[in-house]
């Protein structure tokens, strides 16, 4: 990824949070931490992948949320960001945290049948 590119990213990922967190209104969406956005090359599309804490469904339930704000969540965007286009926003659920604890645990599990 170009230097230009990440300072993009940081950006959208902080208009993103903003929205997030002092424009939405939906009481299915709370405690949702946006970890990464990736944008493709040409900048008309972005990736933002988020950690939602609660069990499965809470997620699913608030990703559902995310998506159906994407929209709003892209027009206060273009309220902020001085680009020529704005991002078309895709959500995805950052499993990155998950994945290390279960293989924090296979390692633990290990570590304890070794003594």
């Amino acid at each position: 990824m170009t230097r230009r590119l990440e300072r993009v990213g940081e950006i959208i990922k902080q208009e993103v949070s903003k929205a997030i967190l002092y424009k939405l209104r939906d009481p299915r969406i709370s405690l949702v931490t946006v970890t990464q956005v990736k944008p493709s090359p040409d900048l008309r599309m972005a990736k933002i992948y988020v950690t939602i804490h609660g069990d499965e469904s809470t997620q699913n339930e608030t990703l559902n949320a995310l998506k159906h704000a994407k929209g709003y969540i892209q027009s206060e965007m273009a309220l902020h960001l001085k680009m020529r286009n704005t991002p078309s926003l895709t959500f995805y659920l950052d499993e990155t945290e998950k994945k290390s604890s279960h293989i924090l645990r296979l390692i633990e599990k290990a570590v304890d049948e070794d003594k």
